[in-house]
């Protein structure tokens, strides 16, 4: 007897369902999809408990004629390609034929369409898969569809739904994230008779994020104005150092006008802010890539989140370039913000104070001595000297550099006042060329200085960190990481794409410190591992960086295995949070600051500074609306 056979063709459309149609948010991806094919210019989405009860999606795109309308409800029936070569060439965001007759299989579904200059549109009436009617319709020109009872006759699968509240979460995020995609089209959803929100078309993505987001947001974001890599354009914006979250949810990508999702992309975006990044923090980013459709594969997954790319390559090293780009301009918007005009920042001494008033009541010579805030002062008391890593003459000290004291040649040193109750006076500093002016100390950590945007407040050891990061990074990648031989060399076997790799980066390898060469068919013979690098199984550690390594662009620096032991380094010998700077190292630090690639953050991705601006201290103050 046969055990194989056909399944029925309810059966069979249940299951494609089961591919595509895992929640009502599936269901407004596929049809909203639809309707931006179609060329709609609005589109508006109704919902009713969650789309449970209902789903209607009403658009004023091309429509059909009777036709289309009845063959649209046909597995694999599309308008959108004809041959096998065509699935190389998408240009649109559905292309499978699969969703319209999945969807009507698992619901009462309902299609009213109408062309532009029809008399009369086409209504077509589907329960779980089977035609109730077809008749003339009188809607508006284009295409409207409700989705009825989704999973009426799969009680199973209608178990596995949420709460209401939690499907109209995902409803309401799908079509969020359409709009953002999509910024040229209006977009209006209701809930339950309510409305959410109703975008009209956006002039440009800014636009469309301030409206989805929010002002802060919007404000708090780097434009990439649009750059082509080989064939490869790239525009958007990302978040400023700190903008991040703590999952992928705000990092969104968007390939030919599709969302998606991708390790590349993940990889090149994580490797673009590098120590601008905390660990564990992911950046905000809407950007878009146009390319060639033939170079991404959209058919890798049943409901086209994953795409796969040709050259991914290509794809990491442009993002990386792009994102560091970026990052440098707002480094250049730092650094503008402390070129100071004269009159915002009076060269000292500061006007002498006025005499208090007395106040009612009380004699002058009864008042109190005036105090400043506690923790804020002008000239600190004299402090123990701040030691810092000096110039490396041999890198098998990295472990413990030397130490020697802060040497101040940029500005003369201003003598401490001495305890006392009469005040002594101090002599006026030869005028300087920074183009900030400190204010004090708060916390014994903050250094208060003002520049041309406004306030600023510095974090001393984070500054500290970045500088001394930075320099022991840059001589490592001129001379090269010290090793350590081990006792005894170790073999190791290594897969066939593992081996490949370690063969074609010997020189990189070497160069980090890692002695290996080729001992045999697939094995390697380890002998050295970086001085640093404290591991009692070296076997792992090699396979470790090669799992590292592979993920970096070949356009940055390979030397990224030392860098978390450079911060950890860094973090010891860096000024601690209640060391007291003179004024003069405070101008020191500061100006080393502002020359360091990233400024504005820590290796670990903690904010070095803070700026208040002047139209922001004017609001608080309500000097401004």
């Amino acid at each position: 007897m046969s055990r194989i056979h056909l399944l029925s063709e309810e059966v069979a459309s249940q299951v494609a369902a089961g591919e595509v149609v895992e929640r009502p948010a599936s269901v407004v991806k596929e049809l909203v999809e639809n309707s931006l094919d179609a060329g709609a210019k609005h589109i508006e989405v109704m919902m009713r408990r969650g789309g449970i009860s209902l789903i209607r999606v009403v658009d004023d795109g091309s429509g059909m004629d009777r036709d289309d309308a009845l063959l649209c409800l046909e597995r694999h029936a599309t308008s959108k390609i004809r041959t096998g070569a065509d699935l190389a060439s998408i240009h649109t965001l559905g292309f499978r034929g699969e969703a319209l007759p999945s969807i009507a299989s698992v619901s009462r579904f309902r299609l009213s369409s109408r062309e532009p200059g029809a008399v009369a549109g086409t209504e077509i009436l589907v329960t779980g898969g089977r035609v109730e009617y077809v008749r003339d319709g009188g809607d508006a020109p284009g295409t409207q569809i409700e989705v009825r009872s989704l999973f009426f006759n799969l009680p199973a699968r209608r178990k596995f739904l949420r709460t209401e509240n939690t499907e109209a979460s995902h409803v309401e995020a799908q079509l969020r994230l359409q709009a953002l995609g999509h910024p040229e089209v209006g977009f209006t959803l209701l809930t339950d008779d309510r409305t959410v929100f109703q975008l009209p078309p956006a002039a440009n993505l800014r636009e469309r994020i301030r409206d989805l987001n929010g002002g802060a947001l919007a404000d708090a974001l780097l434009e990439i104005p649009e750059a082509v890599f080989d064939g490869l354009a790239i525009r958007g914006y990302i978040g400023k150092p700190g903008v991040t979250r703590s999952t992928r949810a705000q990092q969104l990508v968007f390939v030919n006008g599709r969302a998606v999702e991708n390790l590349t992309i993940n990889h090149g975006l994580r490797e673009g802010y590098h120590t601008a990044l905390m660990k564990g923090q992911y950046p905000v980013t809407f950007l878009f890539i146009e390319m060639d459709p033939a170079a991404v594969d959209v058919n890798v997954h049943p409901a086209k989140r994953e795409v796969r790319f040709r050259e991914p390559s290509v794809i990491r090293e442009a993002l990386v370039e792009v994102v560091a780009r970026a990052l440098e301009g707002d480094r250049a918007d730092w650094q503008g913000a402390f070129a100071a005009p004269a009159e915002r920042l009076p060269v000292r001494p500061e006007p002498p104070r006025p005499e208090p008033l007395p106040l009612p009541g009380m004699a002058v010579e009864e008042l109190p001595p005036p105090r400043l805030p506690a923790g804020l002062t002008r000239f600190p008391e004299p402090f123990p000297e701040v030691r810092v890593p000096s110039t490396f003459k041999d890198f098998s000290e990295f472990k413990e550099p030397p130490l020697s004291p802060v040497t101040v040649t940029s500005a003369p040193e201003v003598p401490a006042a001495p305890r006392g109750p009469e005040p002594l006076a101090v002599p006026e500093p030869k005028p300087q060329p920074q183009q900030f002016r400190i204010l004090g100390v708060l916390g014994r950590l903050y250094i208060l200085m003002e520049s041309a945007g406004g306030l600023v407040l510095v974090d001393q050891h984070a500054a500290h960190e970045r500088i001394l990061f930075e320099e022991l990074r840059r001589r490592m990648e001129q001379v090269g990481v010290p090793s350590q031989r081990l006792l005894m060399p170790l073999t190791l076997q290594l897969a066939p794409r593992d081996s490949d790799w370690v063969a074609q980066n010997l020189p990189t390898l070497q160069k980090m410190g890692i002695g290996v060469e080729g001992f045999g068919t697939g094995t390697w013979k380890l002998d050295a591992i970086p001085q640093f690098v404290q591991s009692s199984e070296p076997q792992q550690l090699l396979h470790d960086i090669i799992d590292e390594l592979r993920e970096i662009s070949s356009q940055t620096s390979k030397l990224r295995l030392g860098e978390d032991v450079i911060a950890k380094t860094v973090c010891r010998h860096a000024v601690k949070a209640h060391d007291t700077l003179r004024e003069p190292e405070m101008i020191r630090l500061i100006e080393d600051l502002l020359q360091c690639e990233l400024p504005y953050c820590c290796p670990h991705g903690r904010p070095t500074m803070i700026q208040i601006s002047y139209t922001e201290l004017e609001k608080k103050f309500g000097r401004k609306a």
